[in-house]
């Protein structure tokens, strides 16, 4: 089926320098707005170094006062019906069930309108996730939902690094309540998280977060248990190097091993087995004695634990150990520190004590 692309002036190379321009002329004039002593960039980038419940706070009339944002969507708009083919200069972010644009992006703050389009068989979302960091979301339409919120406990020991599965707090979720048009809610969101259901619209948002790196994990539960379901690394840079191991491993690249390796020496736990998860399922022979070292030396208890587990699966005869050649299943010892999809890796779930294919 033909799509509009096909229809892009490819040939009319004046056309397409008319559209270069005037996206260029729209990104500076925005640009010199943003950096101007009133301007967003401005009010960001002198919080930088603020605690997030302070940025957070000076940072509300951008949220409350919105006539910056109908005038930026205007111009959006303006370029667009002055030819279809042109693309404003906002970054998209997001995907699934739901996508934004970026507004502002500095350091550890980041705006964003966020849009979550109403499906006639949506189904209420299952997990809640925490993130460390502040968050202020001023909703510009509620769409009908209902808003669930959940919230877990968070010791100073727990954010300074002492994290573990085992000991956990479990999630407790609130009775559903309607989610108000031009309501802002504020949120710690280590500890407070929720979730929407049962909108009759699409939902809009201008989302204000700040995620200053922090050793506390990002953490996910099931809402009908309360039950601690997956952690994954918080810091943006471990986030990024565990997307480009996890392709790796994906593509074969045993010849990168080494970036494995190294990031198994990552400050943050969970980015650290997440990294020794994809070498074992890169090339278990490499990544043995690694395993080895990390049930024996790694600071993290349950990651010593996860990888003594898993060495020693890979460690058994053949026969014994469920793999080419043998029969059964090996243990899957839990919790520890994982992330919510994996393909092929040995996957160590944060329920307790339970057993998986090998």
């Amino acid at each position: 089926m033909p799509s509009r692309h096909d229809h892009f002036p490819l040939a009319d190379a004046a056309r397409r320098l008319a559209m270069r321009r005037a996206v260029a002329d729209l990104d500076a004039s925005w640009s010199v707005a943003d950096s101007a002593p009133d301007g967003l960039l401005t009010a960001i980038a002198a919080l930088a170094d603020a605690p997030a419940d302070v940025a957070i706070v000076r940072l509300l009339p951008w949220l409350s006062d919105t006539n910056w944002l109908r005038g930026r969507l205007d111009a959006a708009l303006a370029l667009l019906a002055a030819d279809p083919f042109a693309r404003p200069p906002l970054r998209m972010v997001g995907g699934g069930d739901g996508g934004g644009l970026v507004l502002a992006d500095r350091g550890a703050i980041r705006l964003t309108l966020q849009l979550r389009p109403f499906t006639s068989n949506g189904v209420a979302p299952g997990t809640a996730v925490f993130v460390p960091g502040r968050a202020a979301i001023h909703v510009l339409d509620g769409g009908g939902a209902e808003l669930r919120a959940h919230s877990v406990a968070v010791s100073a020991a727990e954010e300074a690094g002492d994290f573990t599965a085992k000991d956990a707090a479990p999630c407790l979720t609130q009775p559903p309540r309607p989610l108000r048009t031009g309501e802002t809610l504020i949120l710690d969101t280590a500890r407070q998280s929720f979730t929407l259901q049962g909108a009759s619209r699409d939902i809009l948002n201008l989302e204000l977060t700040v995620q200053p790196s922090s050793r506390l994990p990002i953490r996910a539960y099931d809402i009908a248990s309360g039950h601690l379901t997956h952690v994954s690394a918080s810091r943006r840079d471990s986030s990024f190097r565990q997307m480009a191991l996890t392709l790796l491993r994906q593509l074969g690249r045993t010849d990168a091993a080494p970036l494995f390796v190294a990031e198994t020496a990552s400050e943050d736990f969970a980015a650290r087995w997440h990294a020794m998860r994809e070498l074992v399922a890169l090339d278990p022979a490499a990544a043995l004695s690694h395993l080895a070292a990390m049930a024996t030396h790694d600071p993290h208890p349950e990651v010593r634990r996860a990888a003594a587990a898993t060495h020693t699966l890979f460690s058994l005869p053949s026969g014994e150990t469920g793999r080419e050649g043998g029969g059964g299943q090996g243990p899957c010892i839990s919790p520890a520190p994982s992330t919510p999809k994996s393909s092929g890796k040995p996957a160590l779930s944060a329920k307790g004590p339970t057993s998986c294919p090998a």
